[in-house]
């Protein structure tokens, strides 16, 4: 275990929005290297989903931090909070997975997280070991610990109730089963992103309704997406996906802003923060274009996730495709059949779901709009377009996405 408290302080502060309580965290890490006795430092992740991106990995980092500094790091599998839903940040209820969804949904998550954590160092639990055996009198109990009005401080449940916007009963119980997490493993420290601050907050009420000393909370801050204004998600198309080729990642992160790179430097490099300090004069001087910043961060980003080899063939894809305005060597090909077209025309908006490039009509007709669809090199601006479809021309989406169009039939 790291014995200066500064470095470990230094360490476990990087990147990190709120730290909370600060002075009993201080005690606590202070004692554990006096006393030699690691902290217990908690992370729940809900598998409800297996696309997973940046966003969803920076506490994984955060807690890889805390292992290398050597203490005792817990990853809960929430199968039962997944099942409930996380609340966090939501305007509405969200859907309910089935607990065999969850469990397959599992694999995916704890494939990424030990991607970055030492697995043999890892202690795994799933929180359905003891949620699944309770029953109504237990969860009766669980209940009484809180009180509709404390529950309501939270401001996504508070701005749902003001808008007389629906709010489940089940969705109320979701902070006290997080809780009830950190009472069952004893943590000392509990991480997560700025969102699970009030979930936090209710684990140490918990802990301290069980007789244990509450835990602290580290927060980071939640990752923006590649537009640079939005909180990375799918949905609004600005994520970098863990799964993504080395050439999109990179491709990705190099279309990032200027003003997004210390926050990726931060929370996804280990870059120390003197050499990010003095990285910022020199652009500010003018001696370093922000444009090679940016591709230090690019290269260290897709090692960290695709290896050595990954990071150079990203690198190289970028510099052929958009430093030299070349078209991607081994390009993806779009059949189109006689019986997708009409009268040897198709409708851009049908071909770029043909394509895979958008997911739905309105995503489509937005991208089109927006000016991100060429083919051929020329840009298309009429979603209502019916285009007379040719064989070999180039589908182009965006910077990173291209399909060579080819008729059958």
């Amino acid at each position: 275990m790291e014995t200066s408290f500064e470095k470990q302080w230094e360490r476990i502060t990087r990147g990190a929005d709120d730290v909370f309580p600060e002075e009993e965290l201080r005690s606590k890490l202070k004692r554990s290297i006096t006393e030699r006795r690691p902290l217990r430092v908690k992370l729940g992740v809900d598998p409800t989903g297996t696309d997973l991106h940046l966003g969803h990995i920076i506490p994984v980092l955060k807690m890889k931090q805390f292992q290398d500094l050597g203490h005792h790091c817990i990853l809960i599998i929430g199968d039962y909070t997944a099942m409930v839903g996380d609340p966090s940040g939501r305007n509405k209820t969200r859907p309910q997975l089935d607990h065999e969804a969850v469990m397959e949904n599992c694999k995916t998550y704890q494939e990424q997280a030990f991607s970055i954590l030492d697995q043999e160092k890892t202690e795994v639990v799933y929180n359905g070991s003891w949620f699944a055996p309770m029953g109504f009198q237990d969860v009766m109990k669980l209940l009484s610990r809180m009180t509709v009005a404390r529950m309501l401080e939270r401001d996504d449940f508070a701005k749902r109730y003001h808008s007389q916007m629906p709010i489940s009963i089940h969705e109320l119980v979701y902070p006290l089963m997080q809780g009830y997490d950190s009472g069952m493993i004893r943590a000392d420290v509990e991480l997560g992103g700025t969102d699970q601050k009030f979930n936090i907050l209710v684990g140490r009420d918990i802990q301290k309704d069980m007789g244990q000393e509450p835990q602290a909370g580290v927060c980071n801050p939640i990752l923006l997406g590649t537009d640079g204004g939005e909180k990375m998600s799918k949905s609004l198309d600005n994520y970098i996906g863990l799964h993504e080729t080395p050439e999109n990642m990179y491709g990705k992160i190099m279309s990032i802003p200027d003003s997004l790179m210390r926050m990726y430097f931060e929370l996804i490099t280990d870059v120390p923060l003197v050499e990010l300090d003095a990285m910022k004069r020199k652009m500010d001087e003018g001696s370093l274009h922000p444009r090679d910043a940016k591709k230090r961060l690019a290269q260290l980003v897709t090692t960290r996730f695709h290896g050595e080899e990954g990071a150079r063939v990203g690198e190289a894809y970028f510099q052929r495709v958009f430093s030299e305005r070349e078209l991607p060597q081994n390009m993806e090909e779009l059949p189109l059949g006689l019986e997708q077209l009409d009268d040897g025309r198709i409708w851009i908006v049908k071909l770029l779901r043909e394509a895979g490039f958008a997911n739905s009509s309105g995503e489509a007709r937005r991208l089109i709009r927006q000016g991100g669809v060429k083919i051929d090199g020329k840009v298309m601006t009429d979603p209502d377009l019916d285009w007379p479809a040719r064989d070999g021309v180039v589908l182009q989406v965006g910077k990173r996405r291209f399909a060579k169009i080819r008729l059958q039939g």
